[in-house]
């Protein structure tokens, strides 16, 4: 299964290869801070996501979405969870949301800074931001391949 994950959208139009790479993925992946409920809207026309919300959306989108999510795909338990605080503090943040629970991947974002790295045998992925001109070092999404309890991932940059 392929799964295309973005965090930090910020209400912003979403570039061309993101909206082609969703079209040829299984699931979206949204770790928050879309800023708008359109643009939730806008990707569930193009495929299924499954999504949280992050700390700059509004109450719409706290009522529609949780605050974290775990959910299995192809046999992995998956974890999503936007991310708060200082980015010294992100992943402590990150791995205490989900305590003694077991998981296989992390998905976060909040800082706009791509991560993909195994830490104790869990996957801690962070797409970036495929919007952010400003305080990203580089535009970017990711990419899980998830099959037979196994994962694949990569960051994808923008050009």
């Amino acid at each position: 299964m392929r799964l295309t994950v973005i965090s930090d959208t910020h209400s912003e139009k979403l570039p061309p290869a993101l909206i082609e790479d969703i079209k040829k993925s299984d699931l979206v992946v949204h770790v928050g801070d879309f800023c708008e409920i359109a643009v939730l809207e806008r990707i569930r026309q193009l495929k299924e996501v499954r999504a949280v919300y992050g700390n700059m959306d509004g109450l719409d989108l706290r009522a529609a979405l949780p605050r974290k999510l775990l959910f299995k795909c192809e046999g992995v338990t998956i974890g999503l969870f936007h991310g708060e605080g200082g980015p010294d503090q992100l992943m402590d943040k990150v791995k205490a949301v989900f305590g003694k629970e077991s998981v296989d991947v992390l998905i976060f974002g909040h800082s706009h800074e791509a991560f993909n790295k195994v830490i104790d045998g869990v996957l801690y992925f962070n797409p970036g931001s495929p919007t952010d001109t400003m305080r990203a070092p580089y535009r970017s999404y990711g990419v899980l391949e998830v099959s037979a309890g196994k994962v694949n991932s990569m960051i994808v940059k923008i050009k």
